[in-house]
């Protein structure tokens, strides 16, 4: 069978609806999956860390070395030191890089005449969630962990259900204070709660699977969250000036996260979306997870012939992809028509991988069509807003009348009476 994405030739009714149903993406947990996280994570709640090893036992295969499952300083080291000098160059140059885009994200506060003013401060710990499945992620370690760093939060909790020597290092390089290696559902809830073992935190962030993203749904509100992440993906618009091999392998560095990965390629050249169909088939034949790449070619790849690059945004902004690449001569042209993308990549020379190690940017986007209305992770997120009113008598006369009426208007009559009493010796001195 020919390998090839799956070809849209826009303007018809049928392309039309075919483009809809493409773009209807939405993140759904199946009601078998919820039901078992709800009652993982309600064990968890009651029975703590005993719950905790229950599951991690049944799914992971694994117990506690010691009293739990957090990582020793000493394996900690040991795997800093297992860590070729290769590696650590790269997470040492990918942390510099990271934390430098991401430092001018901190915000301040600010002071109003009157007694006004907004405090912003950083929350006091975080849960940080780094997958473990078919590959590790030490990159999700950088990207998650800086940002909370550079916010200022006090206490930094990692958990993992495979800690690998890189994984451990990246958490070191980041600034992690202490690392679970426990995964799932159950570390969701352990995060949410608290266990024995485990300190509960104040908002949870990173990536999972769909038990993860169940169970990071069915938290929130006990604990702040990033997003319910779905799979990943990529939308390309390219023109006759792309490289047929630099997209082909752009598109399979998406497919190649998980089979329900999502590559997309919009274009008004025909003979380079033919020419990358004939690159994706030559580089899949040796790619080492051409399994995975392959079956999310097969379901979800998709290649759109447009008449020009103006329709080629317009179907891009109305699919709102976690990762945006402009494959043009003219690419920086295009930005500021960009309406809705997670990270936008110009040129022929910002491939979508760069964005995942080691340019700068956070790499945690929203997925499934949240670019419309959401944004990458960063300092922001791990901070919060407070707002403060020291109002003093003369400011709260000014306001007096306003307010007293407002709340006869809405039937509050204790709201407008507890401003009242505040100057009833007045209407005692007029007497």
């Amino acid at each position: 069978m020919r390998v090839g994405l799956r070809r849209l030739v826009w303007g018809s009714a049928a392309s039309r609806e075919d483009w809809r149903r493409i773009c209807d993406r939405g993140i759904d947990a199946e009601s078998d999956t919820e039901r078992d996280v709800a009652n993982i994570i309600a064990a968890v709640r009651e029975r703590g860390d005993a719950a905790l090893r229950e599951y991690t036992e049944r799914f992971d295969k694994r117990s506690p070395t010691a009293a739990s499952y957090e990582i020793s300083a000493e394996r900690w080291q040991a795997a800093m030191d297992r860590c070729s000098p290769q590696v650590l160059a790269a997470l040492e140059l990918s942390a510099e890089r990271i934390r430098h885009f991401h430092q001018p994200q901190e915000l301040k506060g600010y002071q109003q005449a009157g007694g006004l003013g907004l405090r912003v401060s950083p929350l006091q710990r975080v849960g940080l969630y780094v997958p473990g499945g078919t590959a590790l992620y030490p990159s999700s370690v950088l990207m998650t962990a800086i940002p909370a760093q550079v916010a200022g939060v006090d206490e930094i909790i990692m958990v993992t259900p495979g800690a690998s020597d890189e994984t451990l290092a990246a958490a070191r390089v980041a600034g992690v204070h202490r690392v679970f290696e426990i995964g799932g559902a159950q570390a969701i809830a352990a995060l949410a709660f608290g266990t024995e073992s485990v300190p509960r935190v104040d908002k949870i962030v990173g990536p999972g699977n769909q038990w993860v993203a169940a169970a990071k749904r069915q938290v929130f509100g006990q604990v702040d969250i990033d997003s319910v992440a779905g799979p990943s993906e990529v939308l390309i618009i390219a023109d006759s000036s792309a490289h047929p091999t630099f997209i082909a392998a752009d598109l399979l560095a998406q497919a190649e996260h998980d089979r329900e990965a999502r590559a997309i390629l919009i274009s008004d050249c025909k003979i380079l979306l033919d020419a990358v169909d004939d690159a994706l088939a030559e580089q899949l034949a040796n790619l080492p997870r051409r399994d995975i790449a392959g079956a999310s070619i097969d379901s979800y790849g998709v290649s759109v012939l447009v008449a020009d690059i103006d329709a080629a945004m317009a179907l891009a902004n109305e699919y709102a992809a976690e990762h945006l690449e402009l494959a043009m001569d003219t690419a920086e042209a295009w930005v500021d028509k960009v309406r809705a993308a997670g990270a936008i990549f110009v040129g022929h020379y910002s491939p979508e991988a760069a964005g995942d190690y080691s340019a700068g940017p956070n790499h945690v986007l929203p997925t499934g069509g949240a670019a419309r209305f959401a944004s990458p992770l960063g300092v922001y997120d791990f901070l919060k807003y407070t707002s403060v009113m020291a109002l003093g008598r003369p400011e709260l006369l000014a306001l007096r009348s306003a307010i007293t009426t407002l709340a006869e208007v809405e039937g509050l009559h204790g709201h407008g009476r507890s401003v009242d009493v505040r100057f009833a010796e007045d209407t005692n001195d007029a007497e």
